[in-house]
């Protein structure tokens, strides 16, 4: 009987845990639960021969409990408005670290210069979000990343031995080339105006990022193989390579998946790359897709 009582009070204390009643109807519903089950622990032991002791004892028990059930409700109560008030930040700041992969077009070509197998792209890195406004909607956003960058194209890229030129030749249709393309490694500064429509709780919002990346070329290096593997050119000093890059950035979405697009404002390369009398140039143009966190 004893254990039955008890289980029952363990299911009740469940109930009013995860339940979404105000304080007035719990206390309400605690003192209501108590007294039917003094009523019960009454008929019960009267009915077993216990004697007027015992049965105090039991009651003075029962206001243990009901002590007990009290303190503990107050404890998890408090608990649950320190964790809610933890959640809130009223000094958030959004999308910090940023990842993207692009498709890269290669715009200012010369004649007969094309883009014959895929060519993409890797950025990452951190940008500091500054808001600028009372809501944190709108912010500055100013950072540091790195990004890894692949052309393939139909440009051989050859240094000529004892000397500091570069030629630069079309390879023909009768020439098998397995791999022709240049790689290049970027440290990159991004520098956007930041508007949203996020909130200290929502995580799911509205983006437009638009700004200015610059960047600057630490390392390049272009390899042509043909497919026997017979021959193979690797080049990585270029003189005329611009390493200095800079363009527009635009960033729009929802949530975790944004587009992302970038626009090349200088060319690769300088006026000193000539092939078949017109200039190399070569602008990037990339679109792809960005996830920022934190």
């Amino acid at each position: 009987m004893l254990s039955s009582f008890l289980f029952e009070y363990k299911l009740f204390f469940n109930k009013f845990k995860f339940s979404k009643l105000n304080f007035t109807n719990l206390f309400g519903n605690i003192i209501i639960q108590f007294r039917l089950c003094s009523k019960s622990i009454v008929f019960c032991f009267e009915n077993m021969g216990v004697n007027l002791v015992s049965l105090i004892k039991i009651i003075s028990l029962k206001y243990i409990l009901l002590f007990t059930l009290l303190n503990t409700f107050f404890v998890l109560h408090a608990q649950e408005e320190e964790d809610l008030t933890q959640v809130v930040d009223s000094l958030y700041r959004e999308d910090q670290l940023y990842l993207g992969v692009s498709f890269n077009l290669l715009g200012e070509k010369p004649s007969n210069v094309i883009q014959n197998r895929f060519s993409g792209s890797l950025q990452g890195g951190f940008i500091r979000d500054m808001p600028i406004n009372k809501k944190r909607n709108r912010a500055i956003g100013l950072g540091l990343g790195l990004a890894g960058e692949t052309f393939s194209q139909n440009i051989f890229i050859n240094d000529t031995e004892g000397s500091e030129e570069t030629t630069y030749e079309l390879i023909t249709s009768d020439i098998s080339e397995d791999i022709n393309r240049f790689v290049l490694y970027s440290l990159e500064l991004p520098i956007e105006y930041r508007w949203r429509t996020s909130t200290p709780t929502d995580y799911s919002f509205w983006r437009i990022h638009a700004g200015l990346k610059l960047g600057y070329i630490f390392s390049f290096r272009s390899t042509f193989e043909d497919e026997n593997n017979n021959v193979s050119v690797i080049v990585r000093d270029v003189p005329e390579l611009n390493n200095f890059q800079y363009g527009l950035t635009l960033s729009f979405g929802y949530g975790a998946f944004n587009f992302h697009g970038y626009y090349g404002l200088n060319t690769l390369f300088n006026e000193d790359a000539v092939i078949n009398g017109e200039l190399v140039n070569l602008q990037v143009l990339r679109l792809g897709i960005q996830f920022f966190f934190l």
